[in-house]
């Protein structure tokens, strides 16, 4: 049976928490509330003794110069320990406690992750029981995290009400609070119980939000010979995000005769497993194929004259940055670029510069402080996933985001633009400040437009050594043999669509399973191992498992060397009950791919054990031309590699210019401008951003040379951020 373990703040202690709370309901919400004060609450579901669960409470859960316990009762019905103790004394119910009032509050709310939910504060709890019993965690056996808020309201009537507010706190005020401010319950569960009931039932019940009602893994097949209604309504219910032409070309493949023999061959078909459909999609995804930007833009100008684009990206971007390294000949600084998970530019003889910025805005919407916190963590992994790997020195973001006073009717499931704002910065925050990555720089933009889906720009700089172990560390190759290895975190159901979903349009059905939330302290020492592995010559080449997870990671490496044989089931999961196309196309976060050549695989395992990092050798990378999967041993997905990356052809966009019609603003000239100033810097997009900034630390790893304010007093913003990432060095770093 689950224990509970809750840790209250002394009596006289301040709950920052619990004010910040009190100050966001009154001002958002305009409802009044006297008092709000939070308990964290850990749910072991473990076989632990009753002393085991004591020294766990008094150790590595509480701080015992401002913390106290309890163990299976609720902290809010207990008294203050006698002087010297840490553990929390239950107050029998006779004292006054039949309306729930001695316990002072109206309302007590819980909020905790649902099932599946990436639950940080409860992993890192899990190793520190682990940690003090010497014991590892049994299959099934996990700690929970969850936040207790309780709720007292004003007495009515009193002297200053709020707007809308009735001094009285209802039930149903309560559930206005728990979902529009504690609680997102796309990813998260609430509990609600007036004082009374929590008194009678004596607080809320120890519940392990588990994974339950597992189902056999399993692989289906598609039939695709329907009509391209159905083909579409295929698409649609998959959330493939694949179009009619799209879905048109896979059937088509599936068609092949010689595709069919060879599929005889490996037991497969002649209509394509769920697999192969899941990662077609992927790998065709606008978010990782860019298909906007490859596309042939047939375009017309304003005078009528028409033009063939093939390729934005290619005629613009790509061509433009060829002929800047032209023109700057020998003095071209740039050693990797467009085809790695950044770019990569000469520092100084020694040393390169990686840069890497990119956008996590479709998860931010649906879940601001999970998809902000993934997006810093996620970009994180591609300047370390660059070449042969580089040590990060530091994070730079721009929020966009809708007026947090917007005051107009949203759609269902859209979140008010202030809450999106505070999940975001909050979001990034944790990820940057305990990964030890200092945020030097950034920028907030507020438009009205943002309302529908924010935009959340992550970016990250890392450094390589310009040679190692006597290769240009930027560069990185695959020998057939070689062995794909995964490190880092396990694969659950967060996280699955995240490139199809961010392909879409979003809307109120957009996908539960799509969000992801980072673990950074996972993250974290997963680097610390790999930098080390690299500096060995452990591995001869790495990535990220960003957007498509193994899909899209290994896809992309078996191009390097022609293909790859994989088998899902032994990928290492969270919980039991994911089918094969979930394991391939999860983007549960913090991990890697790598090639290990078979030589080096033992001392590779060796070194993941002592630094406490799970590795796992998933399969081996091959010449065969084929991207094949399997799962226990039977075959599931066999994909040409030339399909499945250049079967797609270019995307055909028209495109017309038409230019905007603005008028000429009528300006009043006036003798005194002092109100337009003051309006002026009171407005969002001028005004300070430094209630934002102080909260990222950008004086870890100690090479923060130009700091985000300056000046006298600094308090001045500072124009650019400089870092000197070799802190022997006078050599810095500029970013703005």
């Amino acid at each position: 049976m689950p224990n509970r373990i809750e840790i209250a703040l002394k009596d006289g202690v301040r709950d920052a928490r619990g004010e910040r709370i009190k100050r966001e309901i009154e001002h958002f919400l305009h409802l009044a509330v006297a008092e709000v004060r939070t308990i964290d609450v850990y749910t072991v579901d473990a076989a632990l003794s009753q002393s085991e669960l004591e020294q766990v409470a008094s150790g590595p859960f509480s701080d015992p110069v401002i913390q106290v316990w309890s163990i299976d009762r609720p902290a809010p019905l207990s008294i203050s320990p006698p002087e010297g103790e840490s553990t929390l004394c239950p107050l029998p119910l006779g004292e006054g406690l039949g309306e729930g009032k001695a316990a002072g509050f109206d309302f007590a709310v819980e909020v905790g992750f649902r099932p599946g939910v990436t639950d940080n504060v409860g992993r890192t709890a899990r190793e520190a029981v682990s940690y003090l019993t010497g014991r590892p965690f049994a299959e099934g056996e996990g700690v929970y995290y969850a936040v207790q808020y309780l709720l007292k309201g004003k007495t009515y009537p009193h002297p200053n009400p709020l707007p809308g507010g009735e001094g009285i706190l209802t039930l149903a005020d309560v559930e206005r609070i728990a979902t529009g401010l504690l609680c997102n319950t796309l990813i998260q569960r609430y509990s609600v119980l007036p004082a009374p009931e929590f008194v009678a039932k004596r607080g809320f019940p120890a519940i392990a939000p588990k994974v339950t009602g597992q189902t056999k893994a399993e692989v289906r097949e598609i039939d695709l010979e329907v009509s391209d209604d159905e083909l579409m309504r295929i698409s649609k219910d998959g959330v493939l995000a694949l179009t009619l032409d799209e879905m048109k070309i896979i059937q088509a493949h599936y068609r092949d005769a010689k595709v069919l023999e060879d599929r005889a061959k490996m037991g497969l078909g002649g209509q394509p497993t769920d697999v192969e459909l899941e990662c077609l999609a992927q790998t065709w995804s606008e978010h990782c194929k860019h298909k906007i930007f490859a596309g042939t833009v047939q375009y017309e100008g304003e005078q009528g004259n028409k033009q063939e684009i093939k390729s934005l990206f290619k005629s613009f971007i790509q061509a433009t940055t060829k002929d800047v390294r032209a023109k700057l000949g020998k003095d071209d600084f740039c050693l990797s670029v467009f085809k790695d998970n950044a770019g990569v530019i000469k520092f100084n003889d020694t040393h390169s510069l990686v840069f890497k910025v990119e956008t996590h805005n479709s998860p931010s919407a649906l879940d601001p402080y999970g998809g902000a916190l993934t997006g810093i963590v996620g970009v994180n992994r591609d300047p370390f996933g660059t070449g042969i790997g580089s040590k990060l020195i530091f994070n730079t973001d721009v929020f966009c985001f809708a007026d947090p006073f917007y005051a107009k009717p949203l759609p269902s499931r859209l979140l008010h633009p202030r809450r999106i704002y505070e999940g975001v910065v909050e979001g990034v925050e944790h990820g940057g400040n305990k990964s030890g990555i200092p945020t030097v720089n950034g920028s907030l933009v507020f438009d009205e437009r943002f309302a529908g889906k924010p935009l959340v720009f992550c970016g990250t700089a890392g450094l390589m050594p310009a040679k190692l172990n006597g290769m240009p560390a930027h560069e990185k190759s695959i020998k057939p043999g070689d062995l794909i290895v995964m490190t880092g975190g396990r694969i659950g159901k967060d996280g699955i669509h995240g490139a199809t979903f961010s392909s879409e349009e979003l809307n109120e059905n957009s996908p539960v399973t799509a969000v992801q939330i980072g673990d950074p302290i996972t993250q974290k020492r997963m680097f610390d191992f790999l930098i080390r592995a690299r500096d060995k010559g452990l591995y001869r080449f790495i990535t990220d498992n960003g957007a498509g997870g193994l899909s899209s990671s290994i896809g992309e490496m078996a191009g390097e060397c022609g293909g790859c044989r994989m088998d899902l089931a032994k990928a290492p999961l969270k919980y039991p009950g994911l089918n094969p196309w979930e394991i391939l196309i999860s983007e549960a976060q913090e991990r890697m791919s790598l090639a290990v050549p078979p030589e080096r695989i033992d001392e590779f395992m060796a070194m993941a054990a002592r630094f406490g990092v799970e590795a796992t050798v998933l399969g081996e990378f091959t010449d065969s031309g084929v991207f094949h999967m399997l799962y226990n041993e039977r075959t599931v997905a066999w994909l040409p590699m030339e399909f499945m990356h250049e079967g797609l052809p270019p995307m055909q966009l028209p495109a017309k210019w038409n230019p905007p019609q603005h008028p000429e603003p009528v300006l009043e000239e006036k003798e005194d401008y002092t109100e337009e100033l003051k309006q002026l810097l009171s407005a969002l997009n001028i005004c300070s951003k430094e209630s934002v900034v102080r909260r990222y630390d950008h004086e870890v790893q100690g090479g923060s040379v130009v700091k985000p304010f300056t000046g006298v007093a600094n308090d001045g913003p500072s124009d650019a951020a400089v870092v000197r990432p070799i802190l022997e060095s006078f050599e810095g770093v500029v970013t703005a």
